[in-house]
């Protein structure tokens, strides 16, 4: 009965389930696409993203100075079921505002990368990028 009370309490603020549904659409995100996507800073991002890997819904990867997050493949049954309830439950309207703002995001970050020469990077090399598009909003 925890985990599906830590599942919910997880679950139970507004920018943690927009970062939840954008990753049950993507694979694994940045913390940088999750600032440029959803307008927020890194630190109040990485707080949510801290609080859904403890409470075992998401998992980490770092590449250089930026962690990546996917959905946990660890899932324990009852946060299964919640998850897919929650991907059903969030309207299309909203799924696709998010789509949207998550392309918008891309492309403005693929044109800071190329403005800066930074093309074949891998995503953020500089921390500015995510930090002047999240503030450009």
């Amino acid at each position: 009965m925890d985990t599906l009370s830590d599942t919910f309490k997880a679950l139970a603020d507004p920018t943690r389930l927009e970062i939840m549904t954008l990753l049950l659409e993507q694979d694994e995100l940045c913390v940088c696409d999750f600032t440029g996507a959803l307008g927020e800073t890194q630190s109040k991002i990485s707080r949510h993203l801290r609080y859904l890997y403890n409470s075992g819904l998401v998992r980490d990867r770092r590449e250089g100075l930026w962690m990546h997050y996917r959905i946990s493949p660890d899932l324990r049954a009852e946060q299964a079921v919640v998850l897919a309830a929650l991907s059903e439950a969030v309207g299309e309207e909203q799924k696709e505002v998010l789509r949207r703002s998550l392309a918008l995001w891309f492309a403005r970050k693929a044109s800071q990368r190329t403005a800066q020469g930074l093309a074949d990077a891998s995503c953020c090399e500089t921390v500015g990028i995510a930090a002047k598009v999240a503030t450009a909003k």
